[in-house]
């Protein structure tokens, strides 16, 4: 193993009392992280169940096991709990179900179930669009961050708006329960509350929690840090690692805040800074610092690397927004041509998604591989979705949202009066659909067809029910597959054989992750613990990777954690980086740390560019370079200006024989 540096040994041996590690980007904090996991097992007298790591992506969890395990190696037991806050907070819920106020088997609903849900609660009132209903899910989400109860919400409501939006927060989180469901928000706030109001339970917890580490601690809201907080308890047996200058998430509720409070709230807090920097060479590190620092800090710091200069950074000034897809291509395939490197090598950042469609065009064009990562992902499929919804009503006959999405998944002929009168129904007798499904008293509200259909529905869901009870997960599905003809539903439903063909894979695809989990957890690879691994991988991984030979398009966002020997980050402007919003919300600084990540994400060289002017609402308007473009050293910078090609047409035929040419000559060497 790589030895640790004189700052990386002090924050794996601390151990006298709580610890922030401000570590900067590249700085090996993963390693730290691990080491003091393999130091806190092999040096204390902590069990392997006594100490824990959370961090946010499921990526980042398996890269922590799949490290201790290996320094772990031939070594007895199990490896520590190491997962994400979702993951820590589910399994609470678990072990505390009843005090949670749920019954075994809920459900964990998906941002579609909970947008689901709340477009049905407002339709009473109104018919709302995709933008307000996304609008509505962040207010109730942030209400839950924030740990405000829908009292709380109404009592502190200021105007109309305030009002509906508490009151339909209230009635969201009544339905939920009644489901017998939680959404993605309670698996933090929930235990949370727990651990608030019941003594005991929050005294057990903090037995079995002797040591807690964190990743990515900048990146906490209000609710996660009240968890970290309440699982320490006073002895504040404490690691968290973090990096004020990357925190990019305040509009999930991020805080970077929180590394304020923990001064506050653990006064005897030790800071160690990781400032060495693994990654980048110091002409790119020189270019990061002097942005940065024209950000307010609580903590200075000062990235350094001993990896050489490095080339200087070059500024493409572009005449247009097609010039700088022309010229970001040409100096790719140009520098791939000299360097003999491969496509993946290479990534092109920007700051909203749009951006990326006029490089697609421009490497489709050229024939150049690439892949765009923020894509739809395998989990949103309709088929994932209807089949995992039936699996879920199995588990919980009460999460109605499940019944809805699959009453005529395949088509039963049982239309919306009838859902309609169905639900007025349940709701009187106070039941889930799914039970009033089953029961007499619906002859007196419906015609004798549509009892007979939704009877016998249930009468089917019944006897899956008990198969799902008797059979591992895999035989279920393949049982529940069966029972519905699904595949070849799908084969009649679209007339389009390759849609239906990629949607039968999909299906396949499911069976055969189940198998492997089974075959992975065996005896605990219970359809309850399946249906929650794969919502949090479906809410928490929306990418997948890929080993392939591509040209990565990705935005700032889903850049972080991320590095690219060579970077081209695009669309360095006023109102594109920094955006528009953000400057009107007063959020320059974050629009900063934005570009602060954008720019260490590279290892070896970095090339900005901005237009002079750009097409935006079908007209070209004149556009102004970033602020951001000032505040980087002349030193390391060169300015390389617009063509002089004397007119757009002259300008766009010479960007073209010049990627002609480039193309002809790679395909010769390859």
């Amino acid at each position: 193993m790589p030895r640790l540096n004189p700052e990386q040994h002090e924050a794996v041996h601390h151990l006298d009392g709580p610890l922030l590690v401000l570590a900067g980007a590249g700085s090996g904090k993963t390693r730290v992280i691990t080491r003091k996991i393999v130091h806190l097992l092999s040096q204390q007298t902590l069990a392997r169940n006594e100490v824990m790591a959370v961090t946010f992506t499921n990526k980042a969890a398996r890269e922590m096991r799949s490290r201790v395990s290996e320094q772990l190696r031939g070594r007895p037991a199990r490896p520590p709990w190491i997962s994400t806050f979702h993951s820590l907070g589910l399994r609470l819920l678990q072990q505390e179900t009843r005090a949670a106020g749920l019954k075994a088997g809920f459900s964990i609903f998906a941002t579609d179930d909970s947008r689901g849900l709340l477009r049905e609660l407002t339709r009473q009132e109104m018919e709302i669009g995709d933008a307000e209903l996304q609008a509505l899910h962040n207010r109730v989400s942030a209400f839950k961050n924030e740990l405000i109860s829908p009292e709380a919400a109404l009592a502190a409501a200021e105007d109309e708006d305030g009002f509906r939006a508490a009151k339909l927060y209230g009635d969201y989180e009544r339905h939920l329960r009644a489901y017998n469901a939680v959404d993605f928000d309670d698996l933090i706030a929930l235990p949370v509350r727990l651990l608030d109001e019941d003594e005991a339970l929050r005294g057990r917890w903090q037995e079995r929690v002797r040591h807690l580490l964190v990743d990515e601690y900048q990146d906490t809201n209000a609710a996660q840090y009240r968890l970290l907080k309440r699982l320490v308890g006073p002895e504040a047996r404490l690691t968290v690692v973090g990096d004020d200058d990357q925190s990019i998430y305040a509009w999930r509720g991020a805080r970077p805040e929180n590394l304020n409070l923990l001064q506050s709230d653990f006064p005897h807090l030790r800071v160690i800074k990781l400032e060495q920097n693994y990654r980048s060479t110091s002409r790119i590190l020189q270019a990061a610092n002097a942005l940065i620092t024209h950000n307010s800090h609580l903590f200075e710091k000062r990235l350094w690397s001993r990896l050489g200069e490095g080339e200087r950074i070059q500024i493409l000034a572009c005449a247009d927004g097609e010039d700088e897809v022309r010229r970001v291509v040409g100096e790719l395939l140009q520098h791939r041509f000299r360097h003999r490197t491969r496509y993946a090598d290479y990534a092109i950042l920007y700051r909203s998604n749009h951006q990326a469609r006029p490089f697609e065009r421009a490497l489709r064009e050229q024939q150049i591989p690439y892949r765009i990562t923020g894509g739809s992902s395998f989990f949103d499929a309709a088929e994932v979705r209807d089949l995992l919804a039936y699996l879920r009503l199995l588990q919980n006959p009460d999460d109605d949202a499940a019944f809805l999405r699959v009453i005529n998944v395949p088509r039963r002929e049982i239309g919306a009066a009838t859902l309609e009168k169905l639900a007025g129904y349940a709701q009187a007798r106070g039941v889930s659909l799914l039970t009033a499904s089953s029961e007499m008293g619906l002859t007196r509200h419906l015609s004798e067809r549509a009892v007979d259909r939704l009877h016998t529905f249930a009468e089917w869901m019944g006897r899956m029910q008990r198969i799902a009870h008797e059979e591992d997960a895999p035989t279920c599905l393949k049982r529940l597959l069966e029972g519905i003809d699904y595949l070849n539903w799908l084969g009649e439903s679209d007339k389009n054989r390759r849609a239906v063909e990629r949607r039968q894979k999909n299906v396949h695809e499911l069976v055969d992750w189940f198998a492997r989990l089974q075959t992975r957890w065996q005896d605990e690879a219970t359809l309850q613990r399946l249906l929650a691994h794969i919502s949090l991988v479906g809410m928490l991984d929306r990418q997948e990777e890929s080993d392939a030979d591509e040209v990565q398009l990705l935005t700032l966002h889903s850049a972080k954690g991320l590095e690219f020997d060579h970077v081209y980050l695009v669309g360095m402007e006023e109102d594109l980086l920094p955006h528009r919003n953000s400057l009107e919300a007063g959020s320059l600084e974050e629009e900063r740390r934005l570009a602060y990540v954008g720019i260490t994400r590279a290892r070896q060289t970095l090339t900005l560019t901005y237009a002079g002017q750009r097409r935006m609402g079908g007209e070209e308007v004149e556009r102004e370079p970033s602020r951001f473009l000032e505040e980087l050293p002349a030193e390391v910078i060169d300015w390389v200006r617009p063509t002089d090609a004397s007119d757009a047409a002259t300008r766009q035929a010479r960007g073209r024989a010049h990627l002609d040419a480039l193309k002809q000559m790679l395909a010769r060497e390859e």
